[in-house]
This record gives C-alpha cells, structure tokens and sequence, in this order.
C-alpha cells in the first residue's frame, strides 16, 4: 500500500490526501493540479474515464482517477475506500462537481430532483461520508457561485442549489468544528472552462472583453486563481477560517444592479443610446 509520505510531493501540503470529485476537466482538474503542486496526494473523480485517467496521468503517482456517479452512495463509498487504502488516509474533500441544466420556471419535478441531487445532496452525502474518516485539521471545501447570490431571470435550479449548499456549508462547520474539521464555501464568477470557451468561441479574449463589463478587475477568471486560493483554505495557514463563504470573482458581487456606475453614467448611456 502507497502512503503519503513516499508517494507525495514536498509542500505546504505534503503528506495530505484529497478527494476532488469533477475533476475529469476544467475547474475539477485544476484544484488537483494544484494540490499536488502543494505536495498534497488527490484522488480525483468524475464521469469520462478517458479524460479523468488523461489529468492523473498528468500528475504523476501522486493523483489517481476513479470514474465515478456521485449520486450512487456505493460509488461515493468506493472512492473513500479505494483513497483510504492506496494513500492511507483522507484530509480534505473538494465537492466540485456540479450540472448546469437550468430551464428555469419550466424545468420539470425530475429535472428539479436530478440537479438538486447531483449539486447538493450528493455533495452532503460526500461531506458526511469523508468526516468520519478525517482526523482534527481536515477540511470540506464546497464550490459555490455568485449564481447562488443574485437573481437571475431565466435560472432558477442551479442557483437554487448553490445557495442551498452555503447554508449547508454553515451548517457543517458548526457540526463539525468540535472535530477540528472546517468546512467552507468558495464561490467564483465567471470562470473562464469548457462552458464559457463554448459561449465564447473558444477565445479567451472575447469571454475578457465580456467579462470585462461585469467584473471590476476587467475579465473573466482562470481556473489556476480558484484552485490556488482552494489549496490555501487547505492549509494551516487557514486553520482559523470555518463557515464562511470566500468570493474569488474578480469583484463580481461587490457590484449592485448599477454596476458601480453613477446615474449620471446611467443617464448618459440612456441619452445617448436614444
């Protein structure tokens, strides 16, 4: 059996373990990649075996990948087991996985189950499941939204379940802190991922020059700059932060509906579009 201490790198994290569920791409891939440039050990998990092995094998014999439905609680099992056993223990959980399928007021009973189940409860099962195997530093890091703060017309699912899952993440930080576990929230905004390349043709600079008109800091985020501030939360450095949610949005949700414009912007925009 692999333990840490032979397997995993030297960092600030070295000799810890996680598991990063939706990990096959994208966000997912990039906190692995950064835990493990961490000196952390991860088991990273999702649907698409070919992709998910594509992103282990990146990282070397610090990473595995088990192709896994994070609604199947045997399959959640499997993982805590399988992570347990090849690396010999379990420090943090990364609930990252998510769908996006949102039709709003028209979306039906089962779209509404299948969302809620796949971005909340099996988030909440995964957190339930990893505690009773982390020791006292451990940590439960759950993937928010701005989505999951401001209204949205046209949405109504997936904003709904990231807001659900920052009161679940209060929940459990009080739940757990007598352990010395912390659990916390980190909500980006726009990202720039697979969905945002497809909305924006595959050019980053278009997705900035949109971004730009939302986001103070003047574009869309990279994953690496999530995933970084992810590996910090992890570490003892952070040690006396729980309960919280951490905004990495460039600035998004300091914003009001004005967007930091003056009426005085606004009147002149509305002048002169007329």
């Amino acid at each position: 059996m692999s333990t840490p201490h032979s397997t995993c790198p030297n960092g600030r994290l070295a000799g810890k373990v996680a598991i990063v569920s939706g990990s096959t791409q994208g966000l997912g891939a990039d906190i692995a990649r950064a835990l493990v440039a961490q000196g952390a050990c991860v088991m990273t998990l999702g649907l698409g075996a070919q992709a998910g092995q594509a992103v282990a094998d990146s990282l070397g014999d610090a990473c595995r990948f088990i192709e896994t439905d994070i609604t199947d609680d045997a399959q959640i099992d499997h993982v805590i087991s399988a992570t347990l056993k090849h690396f010999g223990r379990l420090d943090f959980l990364i609930n990252n996985a998510c769908t996006y399928a949102d039709s709003g007021l028209a979306s039906t009973r089962e779209q509404w189950l299948h969302l809620l189940n796949v971005n909340l409860v099996s988030a909440a099962i995964f957190a339930q499941k990893t505690a009773a195997h982390m020791t006292r530093g451990g940590v439960i890091v759950n993937l928010g939204s701005t989505g999951g703060k401001f209204g949205a017309a046209g949405r109504a699912l997936y904003p709904a379940s990231k807001a659900a899952l920052q009161q679940f993440t209060r929940n459990l930080a009080v739940t757990l802190a007598p352990e010395g576990i912390r659990a916390v929230t980190v909500s980006p905004a726009w990202t720039w991922s697979p969905s945002l390349e497809q909305l924006a043709q595959g050019s980053i600079d278009a997705a900035d020059r949109v971004g730009r008109e939302l986001h103070p800091l003047g574009r869309v985020g990279r994953g690496h700059e999530i995933a970084q501030v992810i590996a910090f939360l992890c570490s003892a450095e952070a040690s006396w932060i729980t309960g919280v949610d951490i905004p990495v949005d460039g600035g998004f949700s300091i914003l009001g509906p004005d967007q930091g414009r003056s009426p005085r912007d606004w009147f002149s925009r509305v002048g002169n579009a007329g």
